[in-house]
């Protein structure tokens, strides 16, 4: 005997499934009251999730708590928050929030996990999708979206391409930028929102964190490699190419340089056949410090027209980086002269690591174009007129 038919599911449910991450978050109303309070949403905070963009938006919401008199709370999409994680980063730049922190685990699909929100509560969020779960629960206005990349470039022309470009386009959000060029980059495309009120900072680079450090005598000159083989716009598949090139030629020899890769899910390779670069993986935030502090040379690719953190990271820290260009993005020379920048292609890559090694090796050179980099070098600096213009709209 057949068994009961099973309707197949609803259009709205087919979408629900392909768009989990986008499902509003579920909030009930606190009544108002004297104290305030910054939310941030993002995925995670783990270990592995911190660089770059995560730990900017923690650095901008704990900055602006304190300058609003807030609680921060912190709002994980995808994994439970993990507060020590926190605690390191914002200790490494020596912040510190003034008020209370919370966190709170609100993962998509999970009825049971409400959270409460303020009338006046001020919404940082720190991706589109992150934002499109936001709208739904939280008025426009009290949202400010941090964008760090073109996020559209994650995906091949398709839904996610189109619903992330629909929350860009969003006027009634407040967004800021991470760069003025990456501004650019969205005027340039017709962004008349972003080009006309997105606020734009530059990031920072505290002498404390990112400097160059002593070596040891007769230690090797370091060569790093920016490696995340699962984020594709990294490149490092071709960055793989453009090393092992260099070490067959010879512009790379083992016997000379300590090669390594640092990033994440880090493959074993062999090097010209035979040599295996050291991995690093996974790192805390002052280890990673102390790495690229050591280091001489970098290779760091990114294929958005944004300069992305590990280039200023090196030159920061006095090395030689090697990048590649896309779109407005042809140079570095703003932030500066240890920034080399090719096309995005092998043999033209091989010749900028040609001219790192060069520059690396070049004590006085190099030492004279880090005294000139133009890095931010101060959180509080760099973020203070956009902090003052969102507590001010506040």
């Amino acid at each position: 005997m057949a068994g009961p038919l099973i309707a197949p599911p609803s259009a709205s449910d087919q979408v629900h499934a392909r768009f989990a991450a986008l499902e509003p978050l579920r909030t009930f109303l606190l009544p108002a009251q004297s104290r305030r309070r910054v939310s941030i949403v993002t995925d995670s905070i783990s270990k592995g999730s911190l660089f770059g963009g995560v730990g900017t938006a923690l650095i901008l919401g704990t900055l602006l708590a304190n300058r609003m008199g807030a609680d921060l709370r912190i709002i994980t999409r995808t994994e439970p928050p993990v507060p020590d994680n926190v605690d390191h980063v914002l200790s490494v730049y020596g912040i510190k929030l003034r008020r209370e922190m919370q966190f709170c685990f609100a993962p998509p699909g999970q009825p049971k996990r409400t959270i409460d929100l303020l009338p006046e509560e001020t919404w940082l969020t720190t991706s589109w999708w992150t934002t499109a779960a936001t709208l739904p629960s939280v008025a426009a206005e009290r949202i400010v979206y941090l964008l760090q990349e073109d996020e559209r470039m994650f995906y091949p022309f398709g839904d996610d391409h189109l619903r992330c470009a629909q929350v860009l386009r969003n006027e009634q959000i407040r967004t800021v930028l991470n760069t003025r060029l990456l501004r650019d980059h969205f005027a340039a495309d017709g962004f008349a929102n972003l080009r006309d009120h997105a606020l734009h900072f530059e990031p920072a680079f505290p002498p404390q964190v990112f400097r160059p450090l002593p070596k040891p005598a007769g230690a090797k000159p370091r060569f790093v490699f920016y490696a995340r083989p699962n984020n594709p716009r990294n490149l490092f598949y071709l960055g793989l190419e453009v090393i092992d090139d260099a070490v067959v030629q010879g512009v790379l020899d083992p016997a000379v340089w300590d090669i390594i890769f640092v990033g994440k899910d880090i493959p074993d390779v062999r090097l010209a056949g035979e040599h295996a670069p050291q991995r690093r993986e996974n790192l805390g935030w002052s280890d990673y410090a102390e790495l690229i502090g050591g280091a001489d040379l970098g290779l760091s690719l990114m294929y958005t027209p944004h300069p992305s953190y590990p280039p200023l990271d090196l030159v920061a820290s006095g090395a030689v980086v090697v990048t590649n260009r896309h779109g407005i993005k042809q140079d570095l020379e703003r932030y500066s002269a240890n920034a080399i920048c090719c096309e995005a292609d092998r043999a033209a890559l091989l010749e900028g690591l040609r001219r790192g090694v060069a520059l690396a090796l070049d004590g006085p050179q190099r030492s004279a174009n880090h005294a000139a980099t133009q890095v931010a070098r101060d959180w509080g600096e760099t973020l203070h007129d956009v902090i003052e213009r969102l507590a001010g709209a506040d």
